[in-house]
């Protein structure tokens, strides 16, 4: 939603056009402008001054109404977040902050040129905990290079102790076809594979261990956090900014390469700042490419979503939606289960349900992909597109 810049000009420039895709937007949606969660993210929000993130806020509230109860969240850098923006923040109603960590180890910081002390960290996250904020997230990422299962281990030891309410574990992304800057990161130290693994799974026990929940595919939560209670109740939901316990019909982005899901349809906004302020001159939405779901798109994103959410799909949900029988409907997706998946101990399917065992847990993705036919077909092509699970 932001472009992080030291220039005050261009970002500036930025917000001036950005309100004025706000505006479009209201204008489009109509009287659906009731907002159940509002999210600022995308790069690092408080790279923005104290004036331009208030008139920033105003300029959302003007056009969208929040729900009383709205998860109104942003992700922050501690390097960068100053004691008057969390302030500020507090003041105008966020009440989730996601802290971007990654690893505290130094060699780690200094080979992904990400160096953030974890004092700096600490006081960012003990004035949000002063402040009021009611939840209160850590990202860290698993598989960066001179990563080590001793290293991660000490990082995580640090975050048990802060105590945030959850934590995301995200598997870095070697994706240099995409991300240009990952070109210089040296390969031969990013672990792989096994050795990949190892990390997440030395997370998940020593999270689980603390008293933490798993949360769907790379989340854990304390057990009074509300997502804990979303697994129980089975009610868990997942969209593009994440693991939610608040299911809306649309999801509404706005800014560079912003992701929107509305009425069935997928649709992202450009990338390049140029191409972006040319659309909003022109009037039109800065839309790069969309996606129409039809009614198979939209049971596999049902069966993908119940996978990575509750780890369990009940068949009988797929067969009423799919209008026969789930192993008829997805008998080639059965074959493939029973020669991967269930062959390897990381799944179980039986009349009623399709189950992930622990070890499945930590591989959710494999077992996802194979209901997910677009990826199949994007892969079988000469390019690299995504990013392996492992």
């Amino acid at each position: 939603m932001v472009v992080i810049t030291q220039k005050p000009e261009v970002s500036a420039k930025y917000l001036g056009y950005l309100h004025r895709e706000l505006e479009m937007l209201a204008a489009a949606l109509g009287s659906r402008r009731h907002l159940l969660q509002y999210h600022w993210g995308g790069g690092t929000p408080t790279y923005l001054s104290v004036k331009q993130m208030a008139d920033l806020h105003e300029r959302v509230v003007r056009h969208f109404t929040l729900d009383p109860g709205a998860e109104v969240a942003i992700e922050i850098d501690p390097r960068v977040t100053t004691i008057e923006q969390l302030r500020l923040l507090r003041d105008m109603g966020f009440n989730r902050l996601s802290l971007g960590v990654q690893d505290f180890a130094p060699d780690v910081q200094v080979a992904v040129n990400r160096v953030q002390s974890e004092a700096e960290t600490r006081a960012i996250f003990d004035e949000a905990r002063r402040l009021g904020f009611g939840s209160i997230n850590i990202d860290l990422i698993y598989g960066l290079p001179l990563q080590t299962r001793s290293s991660f281990s000490q990082t995580i030891d640090t975050v048990v102790d802060m105590r945030p309410d959850r934590v995301a574990v995200y598997s870095y992304a070697h994706v240099p076809w995409i991300r240009a800057h990952q070109k210089r990161l040296d390969t031969d130290a990013i672990p792989t594979g096994d050795r990949k693994l190892d990390l997440f799974a030395e997370a998940m026990a020593r999270f689980l261990s603390a008293g933490y929940r798993q949360i769907g595919m790379d989340h854990f939560a304390l057990p009074d956090d509300e997502l804990a209670h979303a697994v129980d109740r089975h009610e868990l939901h997942r969209n593009f900014m994440g693991y939610t316990t608040r299911p809306a019909s649309d999801l509404v982005g706005a800014g560079l390469s912003a992701i929107g899901d509305v009425a069935g349809a997928f649709a992202q906004n450009v990338k390049k700042l140029t191409t972006y302020y040319d659309a909003i001159d022109a009037g039109r939405f800065p839309i790069e490419r969309g996606y129409l779901l039809d009614e198979d798109d939209k049971l596999r994103r049902f069966v993908i979503a119940e996978l990575m959410c509750n780890f369990r799909l009940e068949l009988a949900a797929v067969s009423r939606v799919a209008g026969v029988p789930f192993e008829q409907y997805f008998a080639t997706e059965i074959e493939q289960l029973a020669a991967g998946p269930m062959a390897d101990g990381l799944a179980t399917l039986d009349r009623q349900r399709l189950e992930l065992t622990m070890p499945g847990r930590l591989l959710v993705r494999n077992v996802a992909m194979i209901f997910d036919r677009h990826l199949r077909a994007r892969t079988a092509g000469p390019a690299p597109v995504f990013s392996r699970t492992v």
